[in-house]
């Protein structure tokens, strides 16, 4: 068997693996965009280091557009299989890959693919339960729940033509920060050769943070000024997550009931709604929320659609919360609305997930006064709190814990993770687990095991 590494390798963005057989047949493991600075986009439009039309079969873990951005550049590409992925999985790329298509023509960039591309795209794709093994090529593959986001897989790969003694590899995905506070924990598995595993969080330990508290605080901060609290988020879990803790902070009592909750992203409405279709994949506590009438029944929720409406935000002067994607102020309405809003000194920026390297939002969490938004510059007077409690990436403990519960590992490559953050995992794991032979490849890099 033998690993090219065609993005993820070095970042924690463009996730995408070309694994080959023994007999040569290779299958596709995750088609992610590249997100973040202009150096890192431009990688999406640099010619792909694969012949696609030799790939059997492809396999996405989860419906992260740094997972499953690029998977239309497969068909013209060559490509004639399927792409396999868990139903929800289904459900969130098709909403992912339609809204990229259309967000590229809207805000003027270069476009990788269009609908009609994104639609020919999603016809190949088709769903497999967790735990139910597949042939893909000369593999056999199962997927196991990895506790990420709803419908995320971590994958067991067996190379059924295997003449050497590294046969089974594990592809972490991205593991989830268990336990979650929506979906079931990340399951364990009990032996592989070889481990593909992500080290997004490789250097560090998530702060023993309340996020509920946390979250409360900030509210009520703009409730006492009348300013108004943004928060950027992801539209697959991280959006719904808010809601879930937001409703009961009303419930509680710990915030106003009358207080606006703005959800300023039609992606994340209407991945709200397919979480509401797979009940049976959340955890026992939201299944308690469910018999007792919803898991998102926020009073004072608004839906905004049109952009519009989203500009008509600013001349409401009330203590409201907005939650705008993108999640890592790369793009989208929370660009705008930090632009608008920060340079005030009622206002709060909470950020509540990754950040990745050269965006609007680690420059913001590292505490940068000063940032250019679309090439004016922005004075920050606003307040810009952060929290590493909501994370869904496990952290490096939670990762030494995933990969202690495998036994007979004989190679691991750490991706998906800045060079810091794999060095540091490397580091730890080869004094607590014993394994020594641990790579980590650069782009385009090709591992034989």
């Amino acid at each position: 068997m033998k690993i090219k590494f065609l993005g993820a390798a070095g970042t924690v963005t463009g996730s995408s693996y070309i694994l080959t057989s023994d007999s040569g047949r290779s299958i596709l493991i995750d088609l992610g965009m590249f997100q973040g600075p202009p150096e890192i986009e431009k990688l999406n439009y640099l010619p792909y280091d694969f012949n696609c039309a030799l790939l059997d079969d492809a396999i996405l873990t989860h419906a992260h557009l740094d997972h499953c951005g690029r998977l239309p550049i497969l068909l013209p590409r060559g490509y004639k299989g399927k792409i396999w992925m868990t139903p929800p999985t289904r459900d969130m790329t098709e909403l992912s890959l339609l809204d990229s298509a259309k967000i590229a023509v809207q805000d003027k960039k270069k476009v990788l693919y269009d609908r009609d591309l994104a639609y020919k795209t999603i016809d190949r794709f088709k769903t497999v339960a967790y735990h139910e093994p597949f042939p893909a090529g000369d593999f056999r593959v199962t997927m196991h729940d990895a506790g990420h986001i709803l419908g995320s897989a971590f994958l067991q790969i067996e190379d059924m033509r295997c003449s050497s003694e590294i046969r089974t590899i594990v592809f972490s995905g991205d593991l989830g920060n268990y336990p979650e506070s929506l979906v079931n924990s990340t399951e364990f598995i009990s032996n592989a050769d070889a481990v593909v595993m992500e080290s997004t969080y490789g250097d560090r330990l998530h702060p023993e943070e309340d996020a509920s508290l946390m979250m409360q605080q900030e509210i009520n901060a703009v409730e006492a000024s009348g300013g108004t609290l943004l928060i950027p988020t992801f539209a697959l879990e991280r959006t719904q997550e808010i809601l879930h803790l937001i409703m009961h902070l009303k419930k509680d009592g710990k915030i106003r009931k009358q207080t606006p909750i703005i959800l300023d992203s039609p992606m994340a409405d209407r991945a709200t709604q397919i979480y509401l279709d797979y009940p049976e994949l959340f955890n026992t506590h939201i299944q308690e929320d469910l018999k007792q009438g919803g898991m998102f029944n926020v009073s004072g929720l608004e839906i905004i659609t049109k952009r519009s409406q989203s500009h008509g935000l600013s001349f409401r002067d009330e203590a409201k919360v907005i939650l705008a994607g993108s999640g890592m102020m790369s793009g989208g309405r929370i660009v705008g609305h930090t632009a608008q809003y920060l340079t005030h000194a009622k206002n709060r920026l909470f950020i509540v997930g990754y950040q990745g390297e050269g965006t609007l939002g680690r420059q913001l969490m590292e505490g940068q006064r000063e940032v250019i938004i679309d090439g004016k510059k922005i004075i920050v007077r606003g307040s810009v709190t952060t929290t590493h409690a909501m994370s869904s990436h496990a952290d490096q403990d939670q990762l030494l814990g995933w990969l202690k519960n495998i036994t007979g590992v004989k190679k691991l490559i750490l991706t998906h993770g800045e060079d810091i953050s794999r060095e540091a995992l490397s580091a730890r794991v080869t004094q607590e687990l014993g394994i020594h032979d641990i790579r980590l490849p650069h782009l385009n890099e090709e591992i034989l095991l």
